[in-house]
C-alpha cells in the first residue's frame, strides 16, 4: 500500500500532535504513525501543562487525537522501522508493514529514560522513582527522599530537592561527588537495591525512604533514520553524558533535507507543554517551506 502525504509525523506525543494539529488546521495531508505509549505513560499525572494540569497521560494523548482527526489528520497505530529517500519523496515503512510516502517528515519519537542498573528501580519509576523535581516534587513534598548518585549531577538533584523536602539523604553509591549542599544528609555506600520502603546498601544496611531520586540518560529513539543521514548529538553536563539529541535549528529543520524534529528528540530537557509548542512551531514552519517549493 502506498499513500502520499504532504507530511508524515513519526511519533504522536505532545509535539506530534501539535505539530499534526497546525498542518492539518493548514489544510494539510498529514498522517500520524504512533505506537501510542508516550514516555511519560507510567506517571499518574501530567503536570506544568497549562490548562491540561494532572492530566493523564493516556487521557492527554486520547484527547489530542481526538482533535487533529477534527482537521482531516489520519493516525496509524505503528513504529517505523525504517526512513528513506524514494526519488523527490521520503518514505517511511512501519514495523506492520506496507509503506507511505511524503513530501516532508516531522520526527518527534522523543527520547527513552535508561535507568540505572539498581535492582527495583524499574518497579517504581514514574511512581516512587522519579527524576524530575518540576514533575513530581510536590507530589513527594515533605516526605523521605533519598538520591541515588550515580554520576556528578547527583550533586545538582541534590541542590534542587530541599525545595520540597526537609527530609532529604544523597547515597553517594561508591561515586566521588562534589560537597553536598550543607542541609543534606549524605550517606556513603554502593545501594545494592530499592522497594517501595526504601535503601538497601552493602553490609545489609537499610535506609528507610519513601521516594527514590535517580538520573536517567535520556536516549534518542531514532534509529530508523540512519539510513537518511540523521545522526544523534551527545549531550554533556559536567562531563557526563546525559542525552542524546538531532541537532536542528530553531523551527526544528535539520541538516536532512525535508527532515524536521520537535520535542525531546530535539529538547532532551524539555517538558510536555515545551515540546508541545516545539511541535506547533515545527508544524508553522513545515507548511512555510512546502509553499515555497517550486
Amino acid at each position: 500500500m502506498s499513500e502520499q502525504y504532504d507530511v508524515i509525523v513519526i511519533g504522536g506525543g505532545a509535539a506530534g500532535l501539535s505539530g499534526a494539529l497546525t498542518l492539518g488546521r493548514a489544510r494539510r495531508r498529514v498522517l500520524v504513525i504512533d505506537g501510542g505509549r508516550p514516555r511519560n505513560a507510567p506517571a499518574d499525572g501530567v503536570h506544568n501543562y497549562l490548562g491540561r494540569e494532572n492530566t493523564a497521560p493516556g487521557e492527554l494523548l486520547r484527547i489530542g487525537r481526538e482533535e487533529v482527526r477534527r482537521y482531516g489528520v489520519e493516525i496509524i497505530d505503528d513504529t517505523v522501522v525504517r526512513a528513506y529517500r524514494d526519488g523527490a519523496a521520503l518514505r517511511v515503512e512501519p514495523a506492520g508493514g506496507g509503506g507511505f510516502t511524503a513530501r516532508r517528515l516531522l520526527v518527534t519519537t522523543g527520547v527513552v529514560d535508561e535507568l540505572p542498573d539498581i535492582p527495583g528501580l524499574a518497579d517504581g519509576w514514574g511512581h516512587w522513582v522519579l527524576h524530575c523535581p518540576y514533575c513530581h516534587g510536590w507530589e513527594v513534598q515533605d516526605r523521605p527522599i533519598g538520591i541515588i548518585a550515580t554520576s556528578p549531577m547527583a550533586v545538582h538533584a541534590a541542590t534542587l530537592w530541599p525545595q520540597w523536602t526537609g527530609d532529604l539523604i544523597l547515597f553517594t553509591n561508591g561515586q566521588q561527588l562534589e560537597s553536598a549542599p550543607a542541609n543534606v544528609k549524605v550517606v556513603d555506600g554502593v545501594v545494592t537495591k530499592v522497594e517501595a520502603r526504601g535503601v538497601h546498601l552493602e553490609g545489609d544496611r537499610f535506609v528507610p525512604r519513601e521516594a527514590i531520586v535517580v538520573q536517567t540518560t535520556l536516549a534518542a529513539t531514532a534509529d530508523f533514520l540512519d539510513e537518511l543521514g540523521l545522526k544523534r548529538t551527545p549531550l554533556e553536563m559536567q562531563g557526563v553524558t546525559v542525552a542524546q539529541y538531532i541537532a536542528a535549528d530553531p523551527t526544528g529543520r535539520t541538516d536532512v533535507p525535508g527532515v524536521w524534529v520537535a520535542g525531546n528528540i530535539a529538547d532532551p530537557m524539555g517538558q510536555v507543554i515545551t515540546s508541545a509548542a516545539g511541535g506547533m512551531k515545527a508544524g508553522a514552519a513545515l507548511n512555510m517551506d512546502l509553499l515555497q517549493e517550486p
